[in-house]
């Protein structure tokens, strides 16, 4: 493909709205292909989007801090004489995650300007489909606009009133101390993964969802064992439950009216978190007046492979658009995007069998395809299922048990999914997606030489089938849901 490149008919040959991970790889890999590139944002998390600001980053290293709580709990069966359980200085953990996110944004904004990009530190909407308003009232052009804007969270109506007193994952990056009892509503992954932080922390935490299972989309057993282990910690799960009414009666003192089940009850706490989703941060752009279309349902973006949108000089990438909501999936769209019109190297991202992980506690991490999804593409699965307590806990006396689920086309005995509890799973499933990306066998999976002693080595060693199961079968075990659509 020609370089779209046109030095002189607009101010610059590519302008991204958005300094998330997935804007910044796009008119990052554009600039060092010669392109003329800006980029805008309204700061209002910083530069690298959610994922460095209030996102990924900042939440793996509370994950860290919570697991030392745990692991207090484990040091005794170590020969560690402990004594009271230590104090924690919460100001300390939020001053040193500050630091290190203000460090983020240092090099994130390198990356814009070391190529010769130009950084507007301010809001972009769009005039028409080659010009862009900055919030300073100046206009620019473009040869080509990317929006990549991300998403923000998004709170519920409560019915009864109280929606104001919800912090939401934004907040709760910056907060003045930790809960002592916390409502979380939501059973998403935000969800389960901050009720994780703060348990670690010594909080009861108490979790409220509309269904009977956390983690909806995830592979189904999966899901249960790791719910399973959650209560075994203490979790309280508030299941097909509803938030009708959040008073507050002081500083951290509040009341949660819930609807659980078709009973009324109230909980009690210090903290109320809205764990409900998020919703592209697209209001106000003036997307749908210049002609970009929009999923009237939850204000997607609308977009090709290519992430054209119906205006041809507009694209779009990352969680505004129905792309999976993964950084490194933004990551792959914008790097694709300038190989394509500015690198002379036309692709389109490969987002088949993208890894992923839980942060929760005990982690999650999964490949591939769920026991739902792959008997309806494939008609005939083989599930190998191991469960067993870990090496660790035989002597810290933990009674938290791993869950490891292999899924096996039966015809062609290739891998076609891999999930697991337990500590390291998404390091764990890192190197089993390069696998199952290479179409790796079962046969050759058990070839493979173990690690010993580690977690890993069981995923090498299952040989047993748990089941063989048909679409058919499948559907009839499950009251005749179609896998197709689960």
């Amino acid at each position: 493909m020609t370089s779209l490149i046109t030095p002189n008919a607009y101010d610059f040959d590519l302008f991204v709205i958005g300094c998330g991970s997935g804007g910044i790889r796009a008119g990052r890999i554009a600039a060092t292909y010669g392109a003329r590139v800006a980029i805008a944002d309204d700061l209002q998390v910083g530069l690298g989007g959610t994922c460095v600001n209030v996102g990924c980053v900042p939440k793996k290293l509370m994950v860290y801090g919570s697991e030392t709580g745990h692991h207090w709990n484990e040091a005794k069966g170590f020969g560690w004489e402990m004594g009271d359980k230590p104090a924690v200085t919460w100001p300390r953990l939020i001053d040193n995650k500050n630091k290190e996110i203000s460090r983020l944004n240092g090099i994130y904004e390198w990356l814009i300007t070391n190529p010769g990009g130009t950084l507007f530190k301010q809001r972009a909407t769009i005039a028409d489909s080659h010009t862009i308003r900055l919030a300073d009232g100046t206009t620019k052009t473009a040869g080509k606009i990317l929006v990549a804007v991300g998403g923000w969270p998004y709170v519920p109506n409560v019915p009864e009133g109280g929606k104001e007193h919800c912090i939401t994952s934004n907040e709760c990056f910056f907060l003045p101390k930790p809960p002592k009892k916390i409502c979380i509503w939501g059973g998403g992954y935000i969800a389960v993964e901050f009720g994780g932080i703060f348990k670690g922390y010594g909080a009861e935490v108490h979790i409220v969802m509309r269904r009977d299972k956390i983690l909806t989309g995830f592979d189904d057993e999966t899901r249960t064992h790791l719910q399973e282990q959650m209560e075994e910690q203490g979790f309280i799960f508030h299941k097909m439950s509803n938030v009708q009414k959040i008073d507050k009666r002081g500083d951290d003192d509040y009341i949660v009216s819930l609807n659980e089940n078709g009973t009324m009850i109230n909980l009690e706490v210090d903290l109320v978190m809205a764990a409900t989703g998020r919703r592209p941060k697209v209001a106000n752009m003036g997307l749908e007046e210049v002609g970009v279309e929009l999923n009237p349902r939850n204000s997607e973006i609308l977009v090709d492979e290519t992430g054209k949108t119906a205006v041809d000089s507009i694209y779009a990438l990352g969680d505004c658009t129905s792309a999976l909501k993964l950084t490194p999936v933004a990551l792959e769209q914008g790097h694709a995007f300038a190989d394509t019109f500015y690198g002379n190297k036309a692709r389109l991202p490969d987002l088949e069998s993208v890894a992923t992980a839980v942060f929760s506690n005990p982690n999650m991490g999964t490949v591939g395809l769920t026991e739902a999804q792959a008997v309806a593409k494939y008609g005939r699965v083989k599930i190998f299922i191991s469960t067993y307590t870990p090496l660790k806990g035989r002597v810290s006396g933990s009674t938290e048990k791993d869950f490891m689920k292999m899924i096996v086309d039966s015809a062609s005995d290739r891998v076609v999914g891999i999930h697991m509890v337990g500590h390291g799973a998404g390091d764990i499933m890192q190197g089993f997606a390069v696998a199952i990306k290479c179409g790796a066998t079962k046969a050759q999976v058990d070839s493979t030489v173990g690690i010993h002693p580690t977690a890993a080595e069981e995923l090498v060693t299952m040989r047993t089938v748990k089941r063989e199961v048909t679409s058919s079968e499948y559907d009839a075990k499950n009251g005749g849901a179609k896998s197709s659509t689960l």
